[in-house]
């Protein structure tokens, strides 16, 4: 055998590593992409675009595609493709109640479970969310208002339930885009801390009553009746294919 045989096997055991983490980054581009409200709902999802941009095949892009579209997030078509997934009245009602739901009792275990590293966590979350407000980055704000509920359920934790909020937050930001009632506006940062004040004082029926009335502000700025133009992939991913 070569002295070369060992490392060309050795590079052969690497490659499914390196093909999962390269599937992993583009499904991440692509919730990002989503949570930070770039890529509106209805958006074909063409597989030659999107393997042209990150520079992959199109069976790579399928597996992400399909991945997205087991979380709903994207709505695959027979015979049209892949499209961002566009919420209807009734879905998106069924969203926010799932997350009024869930996200109460997320809000309850992470008043026992929490550690004062997690509530500093919490804190510096929130002040990077007043940050990229004060800069004006809405689409950054977007994501990281996002990531404070993601970070709840992290503390609660409950695999299950992060996984259901994960997906709910994504759904959110689709229903957001879609229904928004005039200029863009997400999670409040006050109401974010007067949260993160309930769960470190470990009062439960505050922390979820504050949980509830910031969902039911959220749902407040939706009217349920509109659509948003569809979104250039070359646009959204620029950066992405940079890389």
């Amino acid at each position: 055998m070569s002295s070369s045989a060992p490392i060309t096997a050795l590079e052969s055991d690497k490659r499914p590593l390196r093909k999962a983490a390269q599937n992993v980054r583009i499904y991440e581009e692509m919730l990002t992409a989503i949570l930070e409200q770039r890529l509106a709902p209805g958006t074909k999802l063409s597989e030659d675009t999107l393997g042209e941009i990150f520079g992959v095949s199109r069976s790579i892009i399928r597996i992400v595609l399909q991945q997205l579209a087991h979380e709903r997030i994207v709505q695959i078509q027979p015979n049209r493709g892949a499209f961002v997934a566009e919420p209807s009245h009734e879905e998106a009602r069924e969203v926010l109640q799932a997350r009024r739901l869930i996200e109460e009792g997320v809000v309850r275990l992470a008043v026992n479970k929490h550690t004062d590293t997690e509530i500093n966590d919490l804190r510096e979350m929130v002040s990077q969310e007043q940050e990229s407000l004060d800069r004006g980055n809405h689409k950054t704000w977007i994501r990281q208002s996002g990531d404070f509920h993601l970070k709840l359920a992290d503390i609660a934790g409950n695999q299950t339930l992060s996984a259901y909020v994960k997906e709910l937050v994504s759904r959110n930001s689709l229903i957001i885009v879609q229904y928004q009632k005039g200029n863009l506006s997400a999670c409040s940062c006050d109401e974010h801390s007067e949260i993160i004040d309930a769960i470190d004082a470990r009062d439960e029926d505050r922390a979820a009553a504050l949980m509830l009335e910031h969902l039911q502000a959220c749902e407040d700025q939706l009217n349920l009746n509109g659509g948003e133009p569809k979104s250039d992939l070359y646009a959204v991913f620029s950066k992405a294919s940079e890389n």
